[in-house]
């Protein structure tokens, strides 16, 4: 008999036996439940005293849709909110900016001000409910934004629980939606760490994402690997900062996918948990048990869903959703069956939900732990997972660890790789989509998708402009000019950064002013002696244009509308095609001169040019980049989370 390959490009044995176990240990591969190192889940009695956590996903328009449809979802029995936002906010951009049009609220919620938050969860007990909010370059923002509306409905800060994503070394590799670079961008996340152990003790300060890296291609292992690679580098920096790892680390917190291949799932999410608890023990001498424990969420595989007969995405994500809950998930999304063409419906989005009821109370899976262990294939495929995630862990570590195997573009290549292979075998037959390359109709029925009303930035200019004609300018000056002072030294930002928020500053200001400030820090750091030219001019210039109100705030990246619209007024298209990769580098007046000097500053931390073409952020891609790589159609989580 010919063996069969998984996901990750392992074989998978036509039969399994005792011989797949030959000298394995189970007390050392496995332990008992909710011990290290926690193979059989990060719980001794896991599902048999509760289900996990029913967390669905959603956010669209406004502020006052997307708070309607987290009503209909608690009333349907979800456990907890899962926030999407739209593209401008997870960018950190006010609605009314130039570069924001024609993306406001369409694949999550426009949020621009504390006026927004409060509609957002108007109505719902904060101190009652869980929240995961999907956002990372501006996720400090989005907390301070969420505390603030607890407290003004009465809730303390240690009854808020939820999570931000708030990792944004996968967005190098993955999806694109970062601001800052590297080195400022891990001192916001450690900030973050040090603000919710002492203000908000029950948050989980991050979820380092696989989710993202899985629906741009990755394999399984590969999955996992640059995961944990990431979560090693944000705890290297916390410790660097002088917080005490079983301090911060029990609050961490993990994000991957569950794939149709049910089998390697189960396989890799146990894989995952006793690496990274070997990891916690062995590196980072991390005593607590709750520092040791990967706990994680589950979404199910947008990029797996189909355009074509959408229906049948019901029954892959039932079976990616068993997967996730017979890996030991702490919380699952379940993904929508008309995803692959628009935002959920209502009730396309009560189906998605009532998918996780019928795995939680119809079937037996939940009343008894790890029904897996033990088993000859399951055990064997745990294994084979963990020693190839290990390798791809020491690839990573021989290249100097997550950020700069990232700056080398190590995992981005890897991933495009194994996308690629996906592809060709769609392609080629070898793998079958059902409704795509085999099972197929000659004509699809009508889908009428949810569509979002399309003056939605017209009304959220709207509202920014009332709020800036409303609120104190001297508060808000006051409390800027506070975070400036923060951002430039060494103090934690959160603490001025709330206080700015209160007084109604929106999100593109707090972010455009720390951007700057961690932007002069850098180059204090680092300007001197890389033979890189005059960067401390160019970036004298850069923040002077910013101080003004100019132009580009992004390093390696310009907003490319606004840059382009100033460039052509002083006849310096020709600049602006060399930032983009293409043209001639042109030479001349200031626009020009800015624009170089921004790819002198990025490339002082290998963030350059390269892998950095994506001119047209909100246009190219990473909108659609949960596309069914069989050219189907799209899913709209990768965009959103």
């Amino acid at each position: 008999m010919t063996s069969a390959m998984n996901e990750s490009g392992l074989p998978i044995e036509p039969v399994y036996g005792p011989s797949a176990l030959e000298g394995w240990d189970a007390a050392e591969r496995l332990g008992e439940p909710g011990r290290y190192p926690f193979t059989r889940g990060v719980y001794p009695s896991m599902y048999t005293g509760r289900p996990w956590t029913m967390r669905q996903y959603a956010g669209f328009g406004t502020a006052a849709e997307s708070n309607a449809r987290y009503k209909q979802l608690i009333a349907n029995g979800s456990m907890g909110l899962s926030v999407a936002f739209d593209l401008p906010t997870q960018m950190g951009y006010d609605s009314d900016e130039p570069i924001a049009q024609g993306e406001v609220g369409k694949v999550g919620v426009a949020i621009d001000s504390i006026e927004d938050m409060r509609t957002l969860f108007g109505g719902i007990p904060l101190d009652k409910v869980s929240t995961s909010m999907t956002i990372n370059a501006p996720a400090s923002i989005l907390l301070l934004l969420y505390q603030l509306v607890g407290e003004e409905q009465g809730a303390s800060a240690n009854q808020l629980t939820g999570t931000i994503q708030n990792d944004i070394l996968k967005e190098y590799i993955a999806r694109g939606t970062y601001i800052f670079p590297p080195a400022p961008s891990l001192r916001l996340v450690s900030d973050v760490f040090a603000y919710c152990q002492r203000e908000i003790p029950k948050w989980n300060t991050i979820s380092i994402s696989g989710y993202h890296m899985a629906e741009a291609g990755a394999s399984p292992t590969q999955e996992i690997a640059f995961t944990l690679a990431d979560g090693i580098a944000y705890v290297r920096a916390a410790v660097e900062s002088g917080l005490n790892v079983d301090e911060f680390a029990p609050r961490l917190s993990f994000f991957f996918v569950a794939r149709t291949t049910l089998l390697e799932e189960v396989a890799k999410f146990r894989a995952a948990r006793r690496v990274w608890a070997r990891i916690m023990c062995d590196e980072f001498g991390a005593k607590n048990p709750k520092s040791q424990m990967l706990r994680f969420h589950t979404q199910t595989a947008g990029v797996q869903l189909t355009a074509q007969q959408p229906e049948v995405n019901l029954i892959r994500v039932a079976l990616q959703g068993l997967g996730a809950v017979l890996g030991g998930t702490q919380s699952l999304h379940t993904n929508s069956f008309d995803e692959a063409i628009a935002l959920p419906t209502e009730k396309a989005a009560r189906l998605a939900l009532r998918t996780q009821q019928i795995i939680a109370y119809e079937t037996d899976v939940t009343k008894t732990v790890d029904p897996f262990a033990g088993s000859y294939v399951i055990e064997s495929m745990t294994d084979e997972l963990e020693a190839e995630i290990n390798l791809l862990l020491t690839r990573i570590e021989d290249l100097g660890g997550a950020v700069s195997a990232i700056e080398q573009g190590f995992q981005k290549a890897e991933i495009e790789r194994s996308a690629y292979q996906i592809t060709q075998e769609i392609d080629g037959g070898e793998r079958t989509v059902v409704g795509v390359n085999r099972f197929t109709l000659d004509e699809e029925e009508p889908y009428e998708p949810l569509r979002v009303d399309p003056t939605i930035g017209e009304q959220q200019a709207e509202r920014l402009a009332r709020l800036r004609s409303e609120r104190s300018k001297d508060d808000v000056t006051r409390a800027l000019d506070d975070v400036k002072r923060a951002a430039a030294g060494s103090e934690n930002v959160l603490y001025p950064m709330k206080e700015a928020l209160k007084a109604c500053a929106t999100v593109g200001e707090v972010r455009r002013l720390v951007l700057r400030r961690l932007l002069v820090q850098l180059l204090d750091r680092r300007g001197e002696g890389r033979g890189v030219g005059d960067v401390r001019a160019g970036a004298a210039a850069l923040v002077a244009a910013h101080d003004a109100g100019e132009g580009a705030d992004s390093v390696g990246r310009v907003d490319v509308r606004e840059d382009r619209a100033a460039a052509r007024a002083a006849g310096e298209v020709g600049a602006v095609e060399f930032q983009m990769g293409g043209g001639a580098e042109a030479d001349g007046g200031a626009a020009g001169h800015r624009i170089r000097a921004l790819i002198r500053v990025a490339d002082l931390h290998g963030q350059g040019a390269r892998g950095r073409d994506r001119a047209e952020v909100f246009r190219a891609g990473d909108r659609r980049q949960g596309a069914c790589v069989a050219g189907a159609g799209h899913s709209s989580t990768a965009a959103r989370g």
